[in-house]
């Protein structure tokens, strides 16, 4: 090996080292606060365990009674139709505001601000102010909704119907202003040059935004999706606030239902159970949108 063909190395290996050590602090922060509790949930998940005796070995047990359990798998569907409606209307939602107040107009930093203010504070607390606001007895959009039909007088969040889409709007009315301002950054992004030369060549308003613009934001769709379906999928504080699961177990979510098990029940291995199911499935719907972005992206 040459001294020409050393030197690249030498320096390349520096750069590595470098880069390793400015990731040390975060990677073992991961390890201590992540990697570490994932494992030792998949421990307890092999185990039968109440804080009370010690850790008996049971296998695949958990598995195979959450697998046969009616609550899992209703808890189970309400995570799929969370996420399944939750999902797609923040995402179109976002875009929609990003592409809005992406123009110039009177106001447009109060309205960003605005939009994006509910992401900042806790979802509990708004989750307590949508509670009062639809508490049959005192909250006043309870009765504007029941005055004109929409609600069954004991109230959204007691109606088997009305309680899943409440706390669906207040997901979205939470993290829409998060997902707006990554669609805004891309948008930024976007050589105003290609939407004129579209526009000179007939292209109309919706023709540019389609074959020019959104190709262009794929990179931060991919991003919003997977970020909107994982959150969507660990829905958790404003159900836990808004419904606590009810009423009839219609908003229990897989979230809800470990902390029921985990927390209440004292079921920590059945808990951790469903939390390394709920990971996997997580994992999986994440590597399929992954993989279709990608695809995306190599076609255009």
């Amino acid at each position: 090996m040459t001294t020409a063909t050393r030197a690249p190395r030498r320096r390349l290996s520096r750069k590595a080292l470098t880069a390793w050590l400015f990731l040390a602090p975060s990677l073992i922060v991961l390890a201590a606060f992540t990697l570490y509790p994932m494992i030792q949930a998949g421990y307890l998940s092999l185990t039968d365990y109440n804080l009370i005796r010690a850790a008996q070995w049971v296998g695949l047990d958990n598995y195979a009674e959450l697998f046969a359990d009616p609550a899992f798998w209703n808890a189970f569907w309400n995570t799929v139709l969370y996420a399944a409606v939750v999902t797609p209307v923040t995402i179109v939602l976002a875009l929609a505001l990003a592409v809005f107040l992406d123009r110039q107009f009177i106001g447009r930093a109060f309205v960003r601000t605005s939009i994006f203010l509910p992401f900042i504070v806790s979802l509990g607390i708004i989750a307590i102010a949508w509670a009062f606001l639809l508490d049959p007895n005192i909250g006043l959009l309870s009765y504007w909704l029941s005055q004109v039909g929409f609600v069954a007088e004991q109230g959204v969040l007691s109606d088997p119907f009305w309680a899943m889409p409440a706390v669906m709007a207040v997901g979205v009315w939470k993290n829409v202003g998060f997902y707006m301002v990554i669609f805004l950054a891309g948008l930024q992004s976007v050589p105003g040059e290609l939407r004129e030369a579209a526009r000179l060549d007939g292209a109309n308003a919706w023709q540019r935004f389609r074959n020019v613009t959104l190709p262009l934001l794929s990179n931060q769709t991919m991003l919003v999706s997977v970020l909107a379906l994982i959150a969507s999928l660990q829905a958790f504080d404003q159900i836990y606030v808004m419904t606590h699961g009810g009423p009839f177990f219609r908003t229990e979510t897989l979230v809800m239902l470990i902390y029921r098990e985990g927390f209440q029940e004292l079921r920590f291995g059945y808990g951790a159970a469903i939390s390394w199911v709920l990971l996997v499935f997580v994992f999986i719907l994440s590597m399929i949108q992954y993989v279709f972005f990608q695809r995306r992206q190599v076609r255009y």
